[in-house]
């Protein structure tokens, strides 16, 4: 018999589940056991002493058992789990479930188990309703986005991700053995969708892993994640970039809001905001001095090229005072603080922006150099010349004027959601975690 997902359960005469045991309530004359799904939950009710199989699978039951359950459907306005319960003719016992290790959540005499605990024991944390939510919103939205560029001509391609030389500036690296030498796991893959637009292929994105040998503690780094990047050619200015990106992710969060919305708010307790464009821009230099005169911040002097961790999250309270928004980009930072491909103008400005969400910085995006004098010159002022020798090549034989930024998914789904990095994750990557 084919498998009914507990969504799909009202109706059916002959009807198969599977799934995992939320909870079961064992009394004299019935059994109540609720099985949940990927898409929903259902209430298997037993009427005990009519079958000796029966009463011997539920009294073996435990909580997080794995059961398949054969039986009719029926409608009963006294089931408050969707107004359907299912009366079982056999309960097969697929996999017992030992006494879980972990508190996934608060409970009567229980507190909740720490986020690392729960990481420890991730694949049994991430059963929730609340945690295959957060999934199904990051798919809906990752989904969105990459249709949204497949409409507008761009191409998906995957790069490398070992590779002989850092991608960005030498530091913050993995190395790797790779044979008789050494290699590196991609920072970015920035380099390569540089070379895609040296090879005419004129728009590409990709999804995939990018690594940070960054040993911070915060709620929003970690070693690893993934990453939403696009480059394309024939931009006129970074404006044509910053463009992009606002009309991407409101199309994405539209279609989250479209999908989720509604569960968004019952389990994360957070509205789907669907800004409106243009997103707000500002100058460095000018929201330092927004800042100050709103909050009193003064930022040190040695500081002002780039935007520190306290801007940022006053950034949040002021955009939203003056714009009534969520979103900001920030443009002219120091050509000292940005990497030496960033296209500079006569004033040495480098010709990119940040983008903040909710007080976090989820984007750096930029016209590109690609003019070749230009670039080497400027990878020799910041020392790198030999160390991105192969990279310069790509702009020896003809290069297009071009732009694009990345994404990190995980922190876009934790901003979205209102969690921190760890819990956004699959499974988290951090200095001092690299298990399970």
């Amino acid at each position: 018999m084919e498998r009914t997902y507990a969504k799909d359960v009202r109706g059916a005469e002959q009807i198969k589940v599977c799934g995992f045991v939320e909870n079961i309530r064992n009394k004299r004359t019935m059994a109540f056991i609720v099985l949940k799904d990927i898409t929903g939950k259902v209430q298997i009710t037993v009427e005990k002493g009519c079958d000796e199989a029966l009463d011997a699978a539920v009294n073996a039951i435990t909580l997080d058992s794995v059961i398949t359950v054969v039986g009719k459907a029926v409608e009963s306005e006294y089931v408050k789990l969707g107004g359907v319960e299912i009366y079982p003719k056999q309960i097969i016992i697929e996999s017992l479930a030992a006494p879980l290790p972990i508190d996934r959540e608060a409970s009567k005499g229980h507190e909740r188990s720490s986020i690392d605990q729960r990481i420890d024991y991730r694949w049994i944390d991430l059963r929730t309703e609340k945690n295959q939510m957060m999934f199904k919103v990051q798919t809906c939205m990752i989904n969105a986005m990459r249709q949204y560029l497949l409409e507008k001509n761009f191409i998906e391609i995957h790069t490398p991700k070992l590779i002989g030389a850092a991608s960005e500036s030498g530091a913050d690296v993995f190395e790797v053995k790779y044979f008789d030498r050494n290699a590196y796991l991609a920072q970015s893959p920035q380099f390569y969708k540089q070379m895609a637009m040296a090879s005419g292929f004129e728009r590409i994105f990709e999804v995939g892993p990018v690594f940070r040998a960054e040993k911070s503690f915060t709620s929003k780094h970690t070693t690893e994640f993934s990453g939403f990047d696009l480059e394309f050619s024939y931009i006129e200015s970074f404006r044509d970039v910053m463009k992009l990106e606002e009309e991407l992710l409101t199309y994405a969060l539209g279609k989250v809001k479209e999908a989720y919305g509604e569960d968004i708010e019952r389990l994360f307790g957070t509205k789907v905001i669907v800004p409106t464009t243009p997103f707000p821009v500002i100058k460095l230099a000018d929201l330092y001095a927004e800042l100050e005169k709103e909050y009193g911040y003064k930022v040190p002097e040695e500081e002002k090229g780039d935007l520190t961790t306290e801007a940022e999250h006053l950034s949040f309270d002021w955009v939203q005072k003056k714009y009534g928004h969520e979103f900001l980009f920030i443009t002219d930072y120091s050509a000292e603080k940005r990497a030496f491909y960033h296209m500079r103008d006569e004033n040495g400005v480098p010709q990119g922006y940040d983008l903040i969400w909710r007080g976090v910085e989820i984007t750096t995006g930029a016209q590109r150099e690609h003019r070749y004098d230009q670039l080497k010159a400027q990878a020799d002022e910041k020392g790198l010349a030999e160390d991105v020798k192969f990279y310069l090549e790509f702009f020896r034989y003809g290069c297009p004027p071009h732009g694009g930024f990345g994404l990190g998914i995980d922190r876009l789904t934790m901003l979205l959601l209102g969690m921190t990095i760890k819990e956004a994750m699959f499974i988290f990557r951090g200095p001092n975690r690299l298990n399970p």
